[in-house]
């Protein structure tokens, strides 16, 4: 079975989708249709902008979940799916792909959600770490150790690299903890926020109302979501998911266990970047994984 999984924030470099845009007339009204949606134009800086520029969260999640859709409309018919995944930003980009939501609705909620985060970093200073080398229960012991700040896990990657997000000196301390415990690294990340944190709270409540009022519909193949890291289909619970999701950690991880034991045989990555397939790869070394 194909599995489909779309990459998140962090995937995204200069002249990502040119190509695409280039050569595909299909691609191209894709992204002028998305310049007049964001009232901007994102492709000017995804062809050509710095990386400081795409480096703002408002520019970067639109341009990512952009060039995601992208690839699978150069597609055309040929893109069959039987299960998608997206991590954190790239479930919406997943949705798009299983037709749970079409894509100008999606843009509009990436947008909102990209500007809500921003809000949400700015209210309070917070960031990540990621931890690797350690058990992810020893991680979570240690989160929850730390009760004057807040600390919780955020993406369980694949085994042995576990993000963490909460308040600065709440990771700051978190590290030296875990350093202390084991693990082999335990860097703080050059991220805006605290992401998949509680930290995100008033972000989550901005999009659960421009989610509620978005249509979704029955889509095409089962979506496996961060929230709960199995196959959804039913469209209503599928929107109650994505509410969760800014709050809540990404457990791409069990997502990963979860697609294989369904059946999932290749695994193609469409996107910017790699990373997933290297995650694929680490939580089952015997299992395809692609770029498309």
């Amino acid at each position: 079975m194909k599995a489909y999984i779309f990459p998140g924030q962090g995937s995204q470099f200069t002249g990502m989708g040119k190509d695409l845009y280039t050569n595909s007339g299909t691609v191209k009204n894709l992204f002028e249709l998305a310049n007049n949606i964001l009232g901007f134009e994102i492709t000017k800086i995804m062809f050509e902008g710095t990386d400081e520029q795409l480096k703002q969260t408002n520019v970067t999640q639109p341009a990512i979940f952009l060039h995601s859709v992208a690839v699978i409309k150069n597609m055309g018919e040929s893109f069959k799916p039987d299960m998608v995944a997206g991590h954190s930003l790239g479930e919406f980009s997943a949705l798009v792909a299983n037709q749970t939501l079409n894509f100008e609705d999606a843009l509009r909620l990436v947008a909102r959600r990209a500007d809500a985060m921003q809000k949400a970093c700015e209210m309070q200073p917070s960031t990540m770490a990621a931890v690797l080398g350690l058990d992810d229960k020893i991680v979570e012991e240690v989160c929850a150790s730390i009760t004057n700040q807040v600390v919780v896990a955020a993406n369980y990657n694949c085994p042995g690299q576990l993000v963490i997000s909460g308040s600065i000196e709440g990771i700051n301390e978190a590290c030296e903890k875990l350093k202390a415990a084991g693990a082999k690294r335990a860097l703080v990340l050059q991220v805006g926020g605290a992401f998949h944190s509680p930290l995100m709270m008033p972000a989550q409540k901005e999009l659960e109302k421009a989610i509620s009022e978005t249509q979704f519909s029955q889509p095409i193949c089962p979506v496996y979501q961060n929230y709960t890291a199995k196959a959804v289909t039913d469209p209503d619970h599928i929107k109650t998911n994505l509410m969760a999701q800014l709050t809540a950690p990404v457990r791409w991880t069990q997502t990963m266990e979860q697609m294989i034991a369904d059946g999932a045989t290749q695994f193609f990555e469409a996107g910017p970047g790699k990373v997933l397939q290297g995650l694929v790869k680490k939580v089952n070394k015997d299992i395809e994984a692609l770029s498309v």
